[in-house]
């Protein structure tokens, strides 16, 4: 069983494993499904032979349910890379689920299933507008169903002010973080396009919650993840690790320049 033991302990660098359409969504193209399947398992290990602490598997299309809910054939699809991915990796190497938008009970049954250790939470708690509609997080629901399957172990880290994220009519960010601890949230996770705008909001944070861990939601890269990450307790990493830009392979290389970066700074 994996467990995420180190959130919070040490700086920490989970690579993103974006995954093309998947069978049961409208945007599906019949026999993509393996080659999502090949570069998923191709990343995961690059990201673990490059010395990254982990990875997250997420869904990427163009349109989502806005409530917590999945076609089975999807998390099907989702859990079948995961499981490949855990049994190509090592214990110690975190592996995370986030089936967009918010299908949080189908994320936690891959990862109770298939040997994940965390979950990304789009909304756990407040509200969000999205393209798609709004998106009304439903902790008590989440939690019980935890519960239910036995997946206590499996972590949540709450998007509390990102890309998928922005608390609908407005909150500061630092109450957005103590509603998601109250509910069980483990981490939380941020960020802005604006370097300050972020470092603000971690301070924020930890000003308000002290021993909360902040992973950074993105916009890093080489050049500003020790700025970052002297502050931030961790970071989801993706565009500056893969060759062809967004959704292209991971190299390997990058990997180990930014994860040298992450050691550095203890």
């Amino acid at each position: 069983m994996r467990m995420f033991d180190q959130l919070g302990r040490k700086k920490v660098m989970l690579g993103m494993i974006h995954l093309g359409a998947m069978p049961g969504t409208p945007f599906y193209e019949e026999g993509s499904y393996e080659a999502t399947f090949e570069k998923a398992l191709a990343d995961a290990r690059a990201l673990y032979e490059g010395g990254a602490d982990g990875c997250l598997v997420q869904t990427v299309d163009r349109v989502y349910v806005k409530g917590d809910d999945s076609d089975p054939a999807r998390v099907a699809g989702v859990a079948n890379i995961v499981r490949a991915i855990d049994q190509a990796t090592g214990p110690e190497f975190q592996v995370g689920v986030q089936i967009m938008r918010n299908a949080l009970k189908a994320s936690l049954a891959v990862a109770k299933v298939c040997n994940g250790s965390y979950l990304r939470c789009g909304a756990l708690v407040g509200a969000t507008l999205t393209a798609h509609g709004m998106v009304e997080a439903n902790p008590h629901e989440v939690l019980q169903y935890r519960a239910l399957i036995g997946a206590q172990h499996v972590k949540l880290i709450a998007e509390i002010e990102s890309m998928h994220f922005q608390w609908f009519g407005g909150k500061p960010v630092a109450e957005v973080a103590r509603a998601a601890m109250q509910v069980g949230a483990a981490a939380v996770s941020l960020g802005s396009p604006d370097e300050a705008v972020t470092l603000q909001m971690i301070r924020d944070v930890k000003r308000a919650v002290p021993g909360l861990p902040v992973i950074l939601a993105g916009y890093t890269n080489h050049a500003n993840a020790a700025r970052m990450l002297a502050e931030a307790d961790g970071a989801f990493v993706g565009t500056c690790l893969e060759r062809d830009g967004w959704a292209g392979p991971i190299d390997v290389e990058r990997v180990r320049e930014y994860a040298a970066i992450v050691r550095s700074l203890g």
